[in-house]
């Protein structure tokens, strides 16, 4: 089976990352898309709690679109390359990142191992270039993409702001946000 892994902070899930996800399905040979939220930050910043994260990100859940509790459940520091080790040997995964990362990838740990270790496919983000391309790297490309600009960082501004976030993430997520009072200083 093809995996593509979507990690991140998830920080709040939101419809952009169903969009990648559900694109990553249509125009690679991807089976499943396995969402990864993050134990630690790296670099750290503050964020939600990882219970609410991987709580909200469920939402997200649909055919071939999972959530995947592997970085949570063993507790790993963040660097992608330790993630490997725990990966189940009978599928071939693919790691994705968004065009938004390129520029800084060659500051995450073990970059370049990482990339002898796993091919990444790189999702174009508006605005952001698809450079630099590193060996291994592929960018996903067809005619009928639809690159987002939905950004987590954006929706808690609005959820801090008291502005609705109802047209960017799966109403349960609203609901979860709301009903916890996150993202509100």
């Amino acid at each position: 089976m093809n995996i593509a892994l979507l990690g991140g902070a998830f920080n709040p899930p939101h419809l952009g990352h169903a969009m990648i996800a559900r694109q990553i399905l249509d125009f690679t040979p991807t089976d499943e898309v396995w969402l990864l939220p993050n134990y630690h930050q790296i670099p750290p910043k503050p964020v939600a709690a990882v219970a609410d994260r991987v709580a909200m990100t469920k939402y997200l859940e649909s055919d071939n679109i999972r959530l995947s509790n592997i970085e949570v459940e063993q507790r790993l520091d963040g660097d992608t390359v330790h993630l490997i080790p725990y990966l189940l040997k009978q599928h071939s995964y693919h790691f994705v990142i968004g065009s938004d990362q390129l520029t800084s990838f060659h500051l995450w740990g073990n970059w370049k191992s990482l990339l002898q270790r796993m091919p990444f496919y790189v999702f174009p983000r508006y605005g952001y270039p698809n450079e630099p391309l590193y060996e291994g790297m592929s960018v996903i490309s067809h005619e009928l993409l639809i690159a987002s600009n939905i950004s987590s960082t954006k929706i808690r501004a609005r959820v801090e702001q008291n502005k609705s976030i109802t047209q960017f993430v799966p109403r349960e997520v609203a609901d979860y946000i709301r009903s916890h009072g996150l993202y509100k200083e």
